[in-house]
């Protein structure tokens, strides 16, 4: 019986890989995201009224191989037991192409190193992955390692799995503050950030929403506003059922509006603007921007937040009606898991576009020095070293974008065995200093996928966590796969038709 697990063990590490899922997120991230990332910038327009129009258009990118910069400034190629010998980072530089533009005129494109990028090993993009056992053993690597972990500063540091409700679903349950019955929670997640929402029924019968810095609005309002302009329209988007629609009538009498236009302006006057029009630009960059920004970014997307506000919102009467059961968000139907690839862009996107991130810094420097009568090389602009540190001090300590502390660890090395562990070990959000009694407890869909028995004693019972033997990740799909499913089931409902 042993030989033959010990067979399928071996078989499922050859043909699957117990981290694969890491890697293989990893390697989606530099092909994919970080490209797309540099799409939605597309361009850097630094003010330089002196010299005109002036803007920085952003094209390819492209990662080097792992290397080092020694002290004589020369540049060589690195493998990790040099990185780990040395104490260095095992990173590889970044390039973009970057093309000046001035009164529409282009200038030369050129490529700009701007960062260098800390490497998975045994990804697409490390050396380790095309070698063969006698290669790897001469490279002084262990030819049966899997993989799946960075060398910072010459510590082995991996990224823990991180759970988190699944994004983009209305869930409810029951409420425990008071005058309120029941509540409807929603993740709107778009480019790694989440928007959360709170839809809840409150004891005299209203439905009102929370989102961003808006609270406790009546839903009737913000639908008006989002272009559910009648009653009647209100009505039939919530329900057809009679039932339902009786007991979402006392919210009709919540707003004074009767058209979009009104709407926006109720919804300002309850956030406290007084200046009518600067009221109207601010409240229609909230719904725009903050309310359910996975469904789209524009005013042509107010009427499908509109729609999905009043499914959200039937969800919850029929909840309060007993037509449905509370969802149960321990069930891992309604859990993800966040891979390297997610938390990394989260990370590079706060990196490169927040407050005093790296775009904000190329603006400022360009704008410095041509007021000092110079027109610096792009290069010079460029703070490559801003990219670099906040990305290895990250990796280095474990804390990240939204006070997130632990996220990365020093790799277990006591056994083979412990080092695959800590590799395949989840991390849940919840605050091991309160009870959460329920989210601790084995639950049944836990089956096949969570090791029964691998947790730890103590404050994090049942928060930490650790994948079965041979549990795998699944991929999600992009919002231009399900797109394409949908018009494919949609195109062959019409063809039975």
């Amino acid at each position: 019986m042993m030989d033959g697990f010990n067979i399928l063990l071996k078989s499922f590490a050859e043909d699957q890989g117990f981290v694969k899922f890491q890697i293989d997120s990893f390697d989606d991230f530099i092909d994919r995201r970080i490209p797309n990332i540099i799409k939605q910038i597309k361009e850097i327009k630094p003010e330089v009224p002196d010299l005109g129009e002036f803007k920085i258009r952003l094209g390819r990118f492209k990662l080097g191989s792992p290397s080092v910069k020694e002290a004589d400034g020369s540049v060589r190629n690195i493998l990790p037991l040099e990185a780990r010998m040395r104490n260095l980072t095992y990173a590889s530089p970044m390039h973009i192409e970057m093309t000046p533009i001035l009164n529409g005129i282009e200038s030369e494109t050129i490529w700009v190193n701007f960062g260098d990028l800390p490497i998975m090993l045994k990804s697409k993009f490390c050396p380790l992955s095309v070698m063969n056992r006698k290669e790897l053993i001469e490279a002084g690597e262990n030819p049966d390692e899997p993989g799946g972990y960075f060398i910072i500063n010459g510590t082995e540091r991996v990224l823990v799995l991180i759970e988190e409700i699944a994004p983009n679903r209305v869930i409810v349950e029951k409420s425990n503050i008071a005058n309120v019955t029941e509540t409807a929670r929603i993740h709107s997640e778009k480019d790694g950030y989440i928007q959360r929402h709170v839809i809840e029924r409150k004891t005299d019968g209203v439905v009102r929403i929370n989102f961003a810095n808006i609270n406790s609005l009546p839903v009737v309002i913000l639908l008006r506003a989002l272009g559910l302009e009648s009653d009647k329209d209100i009505i039939n988007s919530i329900s057809l059922d009679p039932e339902i629609q009786e007991e979402f009538y006392p919210n009709l009498f919540e707003s004074e509006s009767t058209n979009a236009k009104e709407g926006i302006d109720e919804i300002g006057k309850r956030i406290r603007i007084p200046q009518k029009e600067y009221r109207r630009e601010r409240v229609t960059r909230l719904i725009d921007r903050y309310l359910l920004p996975h469904l789209g970014q524009e005013k042509t997307d107010r009427l499908n937040k509109a729609i999905f506000i009043a499914k959200a919102v039937n969800k919850v009467l029929r909840f309060h009606l007993n037509k449905i059961p509370e969802d149960d968000l321990d069930h891992y139907s309604n859990k993800r898991l966040r891979l390297s690839g997610d938390l990394l862009e989260i990370l590079f996107r706060s990196i490169l576009l927040g407050k005093w991130g790296l775009i904000t810094r190329i603006t400022y420097n360009y704008q410095k020095l041509t007021k000092r009568g110079r027109f610096p090389p792009l290069p010079a602009i460029v703070e490559a070293n801003v990219l670099t540190n906040q990305i290895v001090s990250a990796l280095a300590i474990g804390a990240w974008v939204g006070g997130r502390t632990g996220v990365t660890q020093r790799l277990e090395r006591g056994s083979f065995v412990k080092t695959l562990s800590h590799m395949r070990n989840i991390l849940s959000p919840l605050t091991s200093t309160q009870e959460h009694f329920e989210a601790r407890e084995l639950h049944p869909t836990h089956w096949g996928r969570i090791d029964p028995s691998q947790t730890p004693e103590g404050a994090t019972i049942g928060l930490r966590k650790y994948l079965a033997v041979m549990a795998q990740i699944t991929k999600g799909a992009s919002e231009k796969d399900k797109k394409a499913v949908l018009s494919l089931a949609n195109k062959h409902i019409e063809g039975l038709k």
